[in-house]
């Protein structure tokens, strides 16, 4: 029996040693947190799609508060509740310039040649999986919507050719679409950024041609033209952004597949004009989405 006491006791005395610690550990080391960072927190969207540069909405929080970033930053909030917690913070919303995905093919089912049919779980990972996803093309979209369906903004959507259009003014850059494409054909880019590559092959011409009609053919047209903002890698225009303020419609004219585009605000596409005559003579008129597609004049 008095065994059993001792050892209780040494017990409780051991507890309340640590317990003492422990209260000791928490006032010493106690990190103050900001009540602020609550409260911006509680003006932002609470998606947590990392669109921002952070982990989520209570990181971004927190590097508001600290003033690492502007209020602004963040693209999925509304102007209104940027300058909401831009007022609260007593700093400038400073909004950086949209930025969208964009993707780097034009090769729906109208464009794009299929040498397989393929049944299964309609996925583009899953597809390409099975001998690349059955297009001729294999660096081209499978048109199974992977990206749609990551999209948390509603921002993507299959047109009728099962090619993914991007509305964007609701994207928010978030970047799901970049993660989830098995191709990587998804990009975030301004939307200053109007001089556009629409297709990702490296087959040569030929090849590239009876593939998809939207193919670049890798004719360095393009390149010629504009070679200040323009250099062909492996068969593909490359656009050096670093030189936007150079880029003008004229880089597309003499493509003669309709490879290389220039982007309005909105979506709108203009197609040199070479490329939209030799599209409706193959009776293959570019798509229409989201806004009325249009040739630049020579």
């Amino acid at each position: 029996m008095t065994g059993l006491l001792i050892a209780g006791g040494a017990m409780l005395v051991l507890g309340l040693l640590l317990s003492g610690l422990l209260a000791l550990a928490n006032t010493r080391l106690y990190v103050h947190e900001d009540p602020r960072i609550d409260v911006v927190e509680s003006m932002l969207p609470s998606a947590n799609c990392g669109a921002c540069g952070h982990a989520g909405c209570r990181a971004f929080a927190e590097a508001v508060v600290a003033g690492s970033v502007s209020p602004g930053q963040c693209t999925v909030s509304f102007p209104e509740a940027g300058e909401a917690i831009a007022s609260y913070m007593g700093v400038a919303a400073q909004r950086d310039e949209k930025r969208v995905a964009r993707l780097a093919c034009a090769g729906g089912d109208d464009m794009a040649r299929r040498f397989a049919h393929y049944e299964g779980r309609q996925s583009c990972r899953a597809a390409a999986l099975v001998a690349g996803g059955g297009k001729s093309c294999t660096y081209g979209c499978l048109g199974y919507g992977d990206c749609a369906r990551a999209c948390k903004f509603d921002a993507i959507h299959l047109n009728k050719n099962n090619l993914p259009v991007v509305d964007e003014e609701k994207c928010t850059a978030c970047g799901a679409c970049v993660a989830e494409c098995p191709k990587h054909l998804y990009s975030i880019h301004p939307v200053s950024h109007h001089l556009w590559v629409a297709c990702s092959t490296h087959m040569r011409g030929k090849d590239a041609k009876e593939s998809c009609l939207a193919a670049c053919i890798g004719c360095g047209m393009c390149a010629k033209t504009q070679p200040e903002v323009i250099s062909m890698n492996q068969n593909l225009p490359v656009i050096d952004y670093s030189k936007n303020g150079m880029a003008t419609p004229d880089a597309i004219q003499r493509c003669p597949s309709g490879a290389i585009v220039w982007l309005e605000p909105g979506g709108k596409i203009l197609y040199g004009a070479k490329a939209l005559e030799g599209r409706m003579a193959a009776g293959q008129a570019p798509e229409p989405k989201p806004t009325e597609s249009e040739a630049v004049p020579s």
